[in-house]
């Protein structure tokens, strides 16, 4: 009788494990990277409660050689209507440097690209040591808006990040 409880508990910790496997959901031999485009409404470099999705953002992903900086993988992207874009990518890039860059806002009043911001890496390799599925997650990527809101004294007020000097008075 003992045994049979061990065979039970054997036999639901392997179906747990391969649920959780059939969950992971990404399962071609490539990678899918997914990410959101926002715009930064205070320019304060990071998302706040003033900030928006931006549906329609064109981002850029690029894989060089982290030695010789040659192209090995370049593609593009649409955001979807919440702002995510996804793409597909076929193959592991272990030797390169992968990122994804904004390219073209649909806001003219968020449009502003700022060089140290635009941009995010991804590790497109499953050579790290870590079982995973192929779905890569990007940090938010964000365009800037022309001139703050007039609300974001406020926004930053509530995140201890305003004082007189700020651009965002």
């Amino acid at each position: 009788m003992r045994q049979l409880y061990h065979l039970a508990a054997l036999l639901l910790a392997a179906s747990a494990l391969a649920a959780g496997a059939n969950a992971q959901g990404y399962s071609k031999p490539g990678f899918l990277v997914t990410g959101r485009v926002y715009c930064d409404t205070c320019r304060a470099g990071f998302e706040t409660n003033a900030s928006h999705s931006i549906p329609g953002a064109v981002v850029q992903m690029e894989c060089r050689h982290f030695e010789t900086n040659e192209l090995h993988h370049k593609a593009e992207a649409t955001t979807d209507a919440q702002g995510w874009y996804k793409m597909e990518v076929g193959e592991d890039h272990q030797e390169e440097i992968c990122e994804v860059a904004l390219l073209r806002s649909p806001e003219k009043d968020c449009a502003e690209i700022e060089k140290s911001r635009d941009r995010c890496r991804v590790p497109l390799t499953r050579n790290n040591g870590i079982k995973q599925s192929g779905v890569r997650y990007a940090n938010p990527i964000a365009f800037f808006r022309k001139e703050p809101l007039a609300n974001c004294g406020d926004v930053l007020r509530k995140y201890d990040l305003y004082d007189e000097t700020s651009e965002n008075s």
